[in-house]
């Protein structure tokens, strides 16, 4: 990889070798090298603009939960030669964690509950001249507040709160607080993530036929609120009560990558986004009216087995879906007023 450590051999060694570095090495300040100048990362829950509130919020992350461990499941990646420069190769990759912590100490959470912690992050990261330069994240935030034992529409009005009220509090990420980057390309043109990203605009448009023909009728689902299942009805279940709660929301597939690796199976990952109103019965309850923004990040695993999909193609056996259920709520809440 031209302008990158020689110590990295490959995009998943430099992804996760600098994930573990930063959060379990603790060496926090490498960030100042591994995340360049001016980098944006966006999560649902907030933009942050520059590597220097990244350090900081990493190290309000690592006094709460001293002992975070990020795992890294998977690295799904392409190249980016419309991104690279005269002296370094670029990326973006598509990171799979799976982390463990103990609330040990009071911060964002509140209080320590002494909870002991099990839950997801998918994160796309644009990488240049040995750097991140542009990041999207999205982190299983109710999890991690039900593994605290509290609700997450209890937990995110009582954050609103704690954050100074519906004025001062931080605002989740929306058209209107995101902060246009560098990276713009859409990924790669592989089959198999073009394929994924069909069955999810399918799923969108309510063609529920889809879940029989793409996915494996043993389908391992892992969706929000460390959520695990298997078989279609799972499948259904899950996507139907997204959709119907925002039953006309624009449906967007905004970055796209299919891979294959050796000993691995094909898989792809898709960032995606729903932004319409609640306005429907659903996963989140009572229809209020609220414009709601959602980012999502999906992976999904191929394989044949017991039959093939509708075209004689390898159907979905493994899916891993995120969205951060407490921005949603928080959306709700500012605009209905029912923070108080």
């Amino acid at each position: 990889m031209r302008g990158f450590d020689p110590k990295w051999h490959d995009v998943p060694h430099y992804i996760i070798g600098i994930t573990k570095q930063i959060w379990e090495d603790r060496q926090v300040g490498s960030l100042r090298e591994i995340y360049a100048d001016g980098l944006i990362v966006r999560s649902p829950a907030s933009v942050v603009v520059d590597n220097t509130n990244v350090i900081a919020a990493t190290l309000a992350t690592l006094a709460e939960f001293p002992d975070r461990a990020l795992l890294g499941e998977d690295v799904i990646w392409c190249e980016d030669p419309d991104g690279a420069t005269a002296t370094s190769d670029a990326f973006l990759s598509s990171h799979r964690l799976l982390c463990t912590a103990t609330h040990s100490h009071p911060g964002m959470y509140g209080a320590p509950t002494g909870a002991r912690l099990s839950y997801r992050i998918l994160a796309d990261c644009a990488i240049r001249d040995g750097a991140v330069y542009d990041e999207w994240l999205v982190r299983d935030q109710a999890a991690i507040v039900l593994q605290m034992g509290f609700d997450p529409l209890d937990w995110t009005r009582d954050l609103i709160a704690r954050e100074g009220g519906a004025d001062d509090c931080v605002k989740p990420m929306t058209p209107a607080t995101d902060v246009a980057g560098p990276y713009t390309r859409r990924g790669n043109d592989d089959p198999r993530g073009a394929s994924y990203a069909d069955t999810l605009r399918a799923l969108m448009h309510a063609d529920l036929d889809v879940v029989g023909r793409d996915y494996d009728r043993a389908v391992a689902l892992h969706y929000p609120r460390g959520q695990d299942g298997a078989g279609w009805a799972a499948v259904d279940q899950f996507w139907t009560g997204l959709r119907a709660s925002f039953p006309d929301a624009t449906f967007s597939v905004d970055h796209v990558i299919g891979r294959h690796d050796p000993m691995l199976p094909p898989r792809a990952a898709v960032r995606w986004s729903l932004y319409g109103k609640h306005a429907g019965w659903g996963r989140f309850g009572r229809p209020t009216g609220a414009e709601v923004y959602i980012m999502g990040i999906s992976h999904a695993e191929f394989g044949p087995f017991a039959g093939q999909g509708a075209w004689g193609d390898p159907t979905i056996r493994r899916e891993y879906t995120l969205v951060d259920e407490t921005a949603i709520w928080k959306q709700i809440l500012l605009q209905t007023g029912a923070h108080a």
